[in-house]
């Protein structure tokens, strides 16, 4: 069993924290979540972050008044202890003068919503019928073909950004780990998609703690079956300090 003193959190957003929304805009963030996890980066010194494919902003917005450390757009930008760096819109000249043709290519289907993050670019096709999922995936692999070196496609539920090809929130839980207060911790992340496999692995290879989300196969060592169950461990270890994933399922 583990305390205050050992654990460094990391925590995706959307299918962990709160449930998934047909909409990136129609999340519903339950009111006592906040402060919960204010709490609890009290009782870990500092060492929580949310790591997610959001921008930082929209976290701001969706935990207000909270403000947490966070790594945004899969680790393209991070904030730590209020100091945000990268995610300029600006500093992606190529994945910008594509947006057009990505655009485009899904004008004609109902239901499929582009999100331009500035720094990424990410396709929703939630509710859309399946021959329509199928044009906007398929379009949205062709672009990121297109800037294959810089950029790489990230497929999730329903979903495929196109990001810079150095991000991932494996890179980002790292640079974190590298930064007080979460440097001499052990890394404890818990998300529930594609996008967070390679988190696990990096995780699991530097001796953290993995912890995956709902069904699937998975790299993480244990599970979690949603967000509610999420939100009640992290509930419980803001109250009593005390947390044991030996407790957990193994995944």
């Amino acid at each position: 069993m583990t305390g205050q003193s050992d654990d460094a959190l990391f925590l995706d957003f959307d299918g962990t924290l709160v449930e998934i929304a047909p909409r990136p805009d129609q999340v519903r963030v339950a009111p006592e979540l906040a402060p919960a996890l204010e709490r609890l980066r009290g009782r870990l010194g500092g060492a929580l972050a949310v790591v997610t494919g959001r921008p930082v902003g929209v976290i701001d917005d969706f935990l207000a008044p909270a403000r947490f450390d966070v790594a945004g757009l899969h680790g393209v930008e991070l904030r730590i202890d209020g100091v945000q760096v990268g995610g300029r819109a600006e500093d992606h000249p190529e994945l910008r003068a594509r947006l057009p043709q990505l655009q485009a290519l899904v004008a004609d289907l109902d239901a499929v919503l582009i999100e331009d993050k500035g720094a990424s670019v990410a396709v929703h096709w939630r509710l859309a019928t399946p021959s329509d999922a199928e044009r906007a995936e398929a379009a949205v692999r062709a672009v990121a073909a297109d800037l294959a070196g810089d950029y790489r496609l990230q497929l999730g539920k329903a979903v495929g950004e196109i990001v810079p090809a150095a991000a991932t929130k494996g890179h980002a839980i790292r640079a974190l780990m590298q930064r007080p207060p979460y440097a001499g911790r052990r890394a404890v992340f818990l998300g529930d998609d594609r996008t967070d496999e390679l988190a696990f692995e990096a995780v699991n290879q530097d001796g953290g703690l993995s912890i995956r989300v709902g069904p699937g196969e998975t790299a993480a060592a244990r599970r979690l079956a949603d967000p509610e169950a999420v939100r009640g461990l992290l509930y419980a270890w803001a109250e009593t300090g005390r947390f044991d994933p030996e407790a957990l399922p193994r995944a």
